[in-house]
């Protein structure tokens, strides 16, 4: 049975066998679901979706619980943010959900066939990962888009949730367990972990025999024990360090919208802007009224000396604030000259996560995009675009800054592989 329906409490000298029979059962799990057909992943996502929204009170009740015991045990503000669900949050994803069964079923898909001299027909196909693991902190929405995108690919997943976000992820689950019930597909194909103690954790990444890929979500310091426990190959991002450059030609009417949005329209998110760049050309034609915004949206000013000397309320930044992530209303400002000294301070201090660039200057937009290396770059665009949704893969299952296998925004395409095919009629060499 999955976890969510009969939830199986391992005893604290026991996780290590705990853990192990999970992974047996999700390794055989995804054998099964690995030759599922689109149409039954699909019914059993359609029917997430749904149960989703009939359980929408049960999830939000569960996240209240969540939410009370988070401010008693006083969390940061930030990670309260990311853990809080509404009716909003909830319809969102829903949607999401039903956006992955709209997609187009990469699985068995067959590309780049080519002959050969020697009669011999070679391509590529794309198949699942596997089994895939994923760890992550507060947002009981993952539970959802990480469901819906390893079912849809055909991976296998085991699931583990912050332990403040338990009872959230527990409801989710139950809609899950039912939908998969719904289509025929195994319950074991997606399993939501129930215990809290770190140890799982550490097993779970530690078994190679049984999961083929990591992915944790979460701030840095999850990330970074991850990695470093890993037995298994891990999909990451540590930080979302990211920027927007306000170019000397930049439109000052769209620098002013996607400055203000990338930094005010959410706080607590890795796509937020932390670093304010300005070409010195515009930076006193701008930043006063960049200023004032901010300052009206509780947003704390932080600034280089030519920063102070336009806005002397702003307090000093130091070199710790160019290298870091805050997911709060504070934002570092930086005025440069020109593109190459943006360029150079993205590249000195940037997490490769975002950056942005405000310009009306083809060439500079290009030069931004080419030098940039970021796994997502823009043009006139605000930060909080990097996203899975966003971007048309229906959810993420993570953002990946590593330069293997995936970057950027994970989706369906993310959680498979290629292999060689090779078709032939009756060729020997």
């Amino acid at each position: 049975m999955n976890a969510a329906a009969k939830p199986v409490r391992a005893k604290a000298d026991n996780i290590a066998a705990y853990m192990h029979e999970r992974g047996q059962r999700a390794r055989t799990a995804a054998r099964l679901i690995a030759r599922a057909d689109t149409g039954t992943k699909n019914a059993a996502l359609f029917a997430l979706a749904q149960a989703i929204l009939d359980d929408a009170d049960a999830i939000l009740a569960a996240n209240a619980q969540d939410l009370r015991e988070g401010r008693n045990k006083k969390l940061d503000a930030a990670l309260l943010e990311r853990l809080e669900l509404n009716r909003a949050r909830v319809d969102a994803m829903a949607d999401g959900v039903r956006q992955v069964a709209a997609l187009a079923d990469p699985v068995g898909e067959i590309t780049d066939m080519k002959l050969r001299p020697s009669g011999i027909q070679v391509g590529h196909m794309r198949v699942p990962l596997g089994v895939v693991g994923i760890i992550y902190e507060s947002r009981p929405n993952v539970t959802a888009d990480a469901a819906a995108l390893c079912l849809k690919s055909g991976n296998a997943a085991i699931l583990r949730g912050g332990s403040e976000a338990l009872r959230s992820n527990l409801a989710i689950a139950r809609c899950l367990e039912r939908a998969l019930g719904d289509a025929g597909l195994p319950k074991d194909a997606v399993q939501i972990l129930d215990i809290t103690d770190r140890r799982a954790v550490t097993e779970l990444v530690a078994m190679p025999e049984f999961v083929d890929v990591i992915i944790p979500r979460g701030g840095k310091g999850l990330v970074a024990a991850v990695s470093e426990a890993a037995r298994v190959p891990v999909i990451k991002h540590l930080d979302g360090i990211c920027h927007v450059y306000i170019d000397a030609a930049a439109d000052l009417e769209k620098a002013v919208a996607v400055a203000v949005n990338a930094k005010t329209q959410r706080y607590g998110t890795c796509n937020t802007m932390e670093t304010l760049l300005l070409d010195a050309a515009i930076a006193e034609r701008v930043l006063p009224t960049l200023a004032e915004i901010y300052t009206e949206a509780g947003v704390e000013l932080r600034g280089c000396a030519r920063t102070r000397k336009l806005l002397p309320d702003a307090k000093a930044a130091t070199e710790e604030d160019w290298r870091t992530e805050y997911l709060a209303p504070i934002l570092a400002i930086r005025i440069v000259d020109g593109l190459d000294q943006a360029i150079d301070h993205i590249e000195t201090y940037g997490s490769h996560h975002t950056d942005s660039i405000v310009t009306e200057n083809l060439t500079h937009a290009r030069r931004f995009l080419r030098e940039v290396d970021s796994s997502s770059v823009m043009v006139n665009a605000s930060t909080r675009f990097a996203d899975g949704y966003e971007y048309g893969l229906g959810a993420e299952i993570g953002i990946s800054t590593d330069k293997f296998h995936a970057r950027g925004p994970v989706g369906l395409e993310g959680l498979t592989s290629l292999k060689w095919v090779v078709m032939g009629d009756g060729s020997v060499r």
